[in-house]
């Protein structure tokens, strides 16, 4: 599957997630539902996968983790927030680094409208 088409089905996902459960929740509930949804929609999702940083070729273990990485292709990180800031957009475009991944999605579920919550991110 394209990355286009993945990222297409998580906003779809996305929204059916904000349309049921609305804005103010915790970050884990979105993860769970949103995870729900994309297995129901037939896509393949891996949820708090390790992300291991590696310095000068040694691996540290930090406790870092991906809150879902759909189709092995695509990260994507959960938000409940009042606003996104720079801060959550360098820590996607760091897990996508560490990852060796392109894409990813930076959603915040704590918004009146999800389309306002959502971030497209480029490696």
């Amino acid at each position: 599957m394209v990355e286009n088409t993945i990222t297409e089905r998580v906003i779809g996902a996305a929204i059916e997630v904000h349309k049921v459960l609305g804005p103010g929740l915790l970050e884990s509930a979105y993860e769970s539902a949103l995870r729900k949804e994309m297995e129901l929609q037939g896509l393949q999702v891996r949820h708090q996968v390790p992300l291991p940083v590696v310095y000068k070729g040694d691996r540290v273990e930090l406790g870092y983790r991906i809150d879902l990485l759909v189709e092995e292709r695509v990260i994507v990180e959960i938000k409940a927030v009042d606003a996104l800031h720079d801060v959550h957009l360098a820590q996607i475009l760091t897990y996508l680094k560490l990852s060796g991944r392109r894409l990813g999605l930076l959603i915040n579920f704590n918004v009146a409208r999800l389309k306002d919550g959502i971030r497209r991110v480029i490696r």
